[in-house]
């Protein structure tokens, strides 16, 4: 904080602290409304939660395609996470905005979110692909012979030890994908990044702005990793 001060006088800004609980929330007729840094913190959220569950379901998608006996459906899949995992995030969203957006008639919400699962799709999918080869084969065969189907087999026994095993690095991901989706301010779309520089550009106050913008995001994925060590004490198998 010293070194913040000193950096701040030596280029004669002054701080404006006291004006930053507006953006956050005002008062007005006796009334409580969000302001513009709380609006933009729930088109965050909204964006990143509807993104984390697609991105859940493409990556079990496509490591079950992975996994398959399916020649086609091995090469779909690998082809797939190559191309997105070899190409840049923001190279991606361009694609999908400017080129296949107009074609599919998506709107900018959509695309951010259809950018975003496609991306993070591609690193969960190896995550979902190991924790099934975590599964020991004789568990499945156990299943069989009790007579389950096999959509039975994943839904009883592989799925519930799977998650066990993927939740920590399925957080690292969920974290990823809320940090990747201040790119998505590129798109016009009124998210938490935006909303901050729209006010910057207002107000011509970039270190508290940005600095209560990072300080939101940092409590997201801290609470995101809470949850997710709550989440793996409640699943782990107890050992006796």
């Amino acid at each position: 904080m010293l070194l913040l001060n000193s950096g701040a006088e030596a280029m004669h800004y002054h701080w404006q602290w006291y004006r930053i609980p507006e953006y956050l929330w005002f008062n007005e007729d006796g009334q409580w409304y969000p302001g513009d840094l709380l609006e933009g913190l729930m088109v965050t959220l909204k964006i990143s939660s509807i993104s984390l569950i697609c991105t859940v379901i493409i990556g079990f998608i496509t490591a079950l395609l992975r996994m398959s006996d399916s020649i086609v459906g091995r090469g779909l899949a690998r082809g797939y996470i190559e191309v997105i995992r070899s190409t840049p995030l923001l190279v991606q969203i361009y694609l999908l905005y400017f080129v296949l957006g107009p074609v599919l008639g998506i709107d900018r919400t959509t695309t951010a979110i259809l950018a975003l699962s496609l991306f993070q799709g591609a690193y969960s999918a190896e995550i979902f692909r190991a924790g099934l080869q975590g599964i020991p084969r004789g568990q499945r065969e156990a299943a069989e012979s009790l007579g389950l189907s096999q959509i039975d087999s994943y839904r009883f026994v592989v799925i519930p030890q799977m998650v066990r095993k993927i939740i920590p690095p399925l957080t690292n991901e969920a974290v990823s994908l809320v940090k990747n989706s201040s790119i998505v301010s590129i798109m016009a779309i009124f998210d938490l990044t935006t909303e901050g520089r729209n006010i910057v550009s207002d107000t011509a106050m970039p270190f508290e702005v940005w600095f209560t913008v990072a300080a939101i995001y940092l409590c997201i994925t801290l609470t995101l990793s809470a949850l997710a060590v709550w989440l793996e004490r409640r699943l782990s198998i107890p050992n006796h």
